[in-house]
């Protein structure tokens, strides 16, 4: 049985990173089709019993990632998946932040639940990934800057308090995350509560070095936290709630903008929209990946225009 457990590990490694983090939905039974003509009846019970124990990465369904997991986020410590009730995120634990955080948006998330402003560490990081603290940012010249906004859980007191995990911060340059950045945050709330639109947002930073009211910067933090270049957002409209991808068509619009991480931007969010595309080839993700390869090939290299 040693050969057979050494066997299984292999192959349940390449399961659940081949399988299982690119099929979410695969079910058990698909698995043992794979495994099965492979490993043989003995590695066929270590594999039932494997199973049925919890996997180690968090589980990759939720609605937050209804248009996808843009990395393919698992368990590795540069793209460690965070699945959270409020919101998922891809962790990096190298430098500090969220490569990208994804969540859906609709009037139910929405409510009058005051703004909880307890910026904390994350606790369910692994041990050997660096915890920022709610202090790490202090004197550094940059914002804590949500991407997923505490204004877009106030439905409740625990939903808007997740929004306050350092694994849900960047560290933004004021200008950035109070101006510009508050203004599509607000303007998407606005779709919500006065179009009844349902939105699917991912948001996230990529480079280093940005410019912040001390002046720039590469890292803060003894070099723990990395200072993003560019902070970025894709937000996809849905006319009905709860449509899900596959309601996505050629029609379907979708806001992608790139912003400076600088104290200098123009407060008018429209003037940095991009199309997704252009996000895709600066930082290697497939955004929209749930969504119909077609569709995709003609919603991605659209700039929005309204």
């Amino acid at each position: 049985m040693i050969a057979a457990f050494e066997v299984i590990s292999v192959i349940t490694a390449e399961i659940n990173l081949s399988r299982i983090y690119k099929y979410p939905n695969m079910k058990k039974s698909q698995i043992f089709r794979v495994a099965i003509p492979i490993t043989g009846v003995a590695v066929f019970f270590t594999l039932f019993n494997y199973l049925q124990k919890p996997l180690t990465a968090q589980s990759s369904v939720s609605v937050h990632l209804t248009m996808g997991n843009p990395s393919g986020a698992n368990t590795s410590y540069s793209n460690l998946l965070l699945v959270k009730p409020q919101y998922a995120t891809s962790h990096n634990c190298y430098r500090g932040t969220p490569n990208w955080v994804s969540w859906q948006l609709n009037t139910s998330w929405l409510g009058s639940t005051d703004r909880q402003d307890d910026f904390r560490a994350d606790t369910t990081l692994p041990s050997g990934c660096y915890r920022v603290s709610g202090s790490s940012y202090s004197g550094s010249g940059f914002d804590r800057g949500h991407m997923a906004p505490s204004a877009d859980r106030t439905n409740t007191t625990t939903n808007n308090s997740a929004t306050f995990l350092m694994t849900n911060m960047i560290p933004q340059a004021p200008n950035n995350n109070q101006v510009v950045w508050a203004n599509l945050e607000n303007y998407c709330r606005d779709l919500v509560r006065n179009q009844n639109k349902e939105l699917y947002i991912i948001a996230g930073s990529y480079g280093t070095g940005g410019t912040g009211s001390n002046g720039y910067r590469t890292t803060i933090d003894n070099g723990n936290v990395t200072v993003p270049n560019r902070t970025w957002k894709v937000i996809v409209v849905l006319d009905r709630p709860n449509s899900g991808a596959s309601s996505v068509t050629n029609n379907t619009r979708v806001i992608t903008v790139n912003i400076p991480n600088a104290q200098n931007v123009n407060s008018n969010w429209r003037n940095y929209r991009v199309s997704v595309d252009s996000i895709e080839s600066a930082t290697g993700y497939n955004l929209l990946s749930q969504v119909s390869s077609s569709v995709q090939s003609v919603i991605e290299s659209r700039v929005d225009a309204l």
